[in-house]
This record gives structure tokens, sequence and C-alpha cells, in this order.
């Protein structure tokens, strides 16, 4: 029986950040990938970066872990 992802990255808000959950619980909101890499770590989650493209680990709704939409910060 498949199993959903734990972490779940929801699309970019008006802002850009993107909200995370891991395991249902909303765990901070991201505005790039480093900060999605943060939560993981702090949830004792694998940070590296090769578990970003798996899709058993996050699932990224509204663009993958390179899809960000952000305002004039955006290329910071």
């Amino acid at each position: 029986m498949d199993r959903p992802p734990p972490v779940v990255v929801f699309p970019p808000e008006p802002d850009g950040g993107r909200r995370v959950t891991i395991r249902g619980e909303t765990v901070g909101t991201a505005h790039g990938l480093f900060d999605v890499l943060e939560l993981l770590h702090g949830a004792g989650l694998p940070p590296v970066d090769t578990a970003v493209d798996d899709p058993e680990l996050i699932e990224w709704r509204g663009g993958g872990p390179y899809d960000w939409n952000g305002g004039p910060d955006e290329e910071r």
C-alpha cells in the first residue's frame, strides 16, 4: 500500500513563501530551497540535496524544488 510522502510543500503564496507540512503539521514557510532543507533537518529528516527530488519524501505542489515565485527580493 502506497503511503503519501511525509513532507508537502504547497504552491507559492503572493509573497513567494511556500507553506511546508511534515506529517500533516505545518512546520513553517519556506522562501527558498535552503529553507526547506532547514525544516527537514529540524524535523530529523534527511537534509541532503538529493532528498528534495525524492517523491517518497516530498510532494511538491504548484511547482518543484526550483520553482519559487516571489516579489522584489526573489533574486537574493
